[in-house]
């Protein structure tokens, strides 16, 4: 076969300023367009938060949308190359790619690929290594993650190809809270859970259309067996998540100490009581 004629030059050439103006404008007006849906986006959060992660993972499918196909309207609809130019800008770019800008198109493809599989979605709470926070943004090449310190963290698409990622909420608004609370192995089992419980039911940030449940289990601390409640509740939106456990640890500890709640025996107490019944100093 016959390989095709192919001549970038002679094509730049044939544009006239018209094309060129145009083109230019036309690529303008995609960023706009795409800036309008995001600020669109934060307009409905603020008048409906209820559809807060609704709205956000709406406008990143559009802008998705409005920078692929925009960008394929102007190269066929405005600079119309013809298309042996394209068959052999095609095998060239894919060389390129393959070599040179390999990390950016494996980023770009898992960008695609996360938009459809979805391991996770903008506004969801997840856990990336050792990073925790809000994805804020899916890009075509990299996924902004908000951590709780307000940090702006940014990570390339394709790593969450390979690695683990978990999610707190999976599209969801709410989210499951768990608060862990450390008793003495005496202590009134049945007060401390009633305290729990009251605290969750009655805080402005919980969820109560999901279950609200107490996890008990014993624990070795500081040589000392102690009781370890676990209380599991859902927050009614994930940006409360903090909140939500300031406002429980706070209000159950104040009534622990309210009721004389028995906590476990600290590590120095404990060492005391030895030093004490074996009759040898401590060092």
């Amino acid at each position: 076969m016959e390989a095709p004629d192919i001549n970038f030059s002679d094509f730049l050439s044939q544009l006239n300023f018209k094309q060129i103006f145009i083109a230019i404008i036309a690529f303008a007006m995609i960023m706009v367009l795409a800036k309008f849906v995001r600020k669109l986006s934060d307009k409905i959060e603020e008048e409906l938060p209820g559809y807060r992660l609704l709205s956000l993972q709406i406008s990143t499918i559009l802008t998705f949308a409005i920078y692929i196909f925009g960008t394929i309207g102007i190269i066929f609809g405005i600079l119309k190359p013809p298309e042996k130019l394209l068959i052999g800008l095609g095998g060239s770019a894919a060389v390129a790619i393959g070599f040179a800008l390999k990390d950016i198109a494996g980023s770009i493809v898992a960008g695609v690929t996360l938009l459809f599989d979805r391991p996770f979605q903008v506004g969801d709470r997840v856990q990336f290594g050792d990073t925790y926070g809000e994805i804020a943004n899916i890009g075509l090449r990299a996924v902004r993650l908000v951590t709780l310190d307000d940090n702006l963290v940014t990570i390339p698409n394709n790593k969450f190809m390979s690695d683990v990622v978990a999610s707190g909420n999976a599209g969801a608004l709410d989210m499951m809270i768990c608060c862990d609370f450390h008793l003495d192995i005496n202590a009134n089992l049945d007060l401390a859970q009633k305290i729990i419980k009251e605290v969750i039911y009655t805080s402005r940030f919980a969820f109560l259309k999901k279950p609200v449940s107490i996890v008990v289990k014993e624990s070795h601390l500081s040589h000392t067996i102690a009781l370890v409640l676990t209380a599991k509740a859902y927050v009614i939106d994930v940006r409360f998540e903090k909140a939500f456990q300031t406002d429980i640890i706070t209000r159950v500890t104040a009534a622990f100490n309210k009721h004389k709640i028995k906590r476990p025996a600290t590590f120095l107490t404990g060492s005391q009581n030895v030093a004490e019944n074996t009759n040898k100093p401590l060092v």
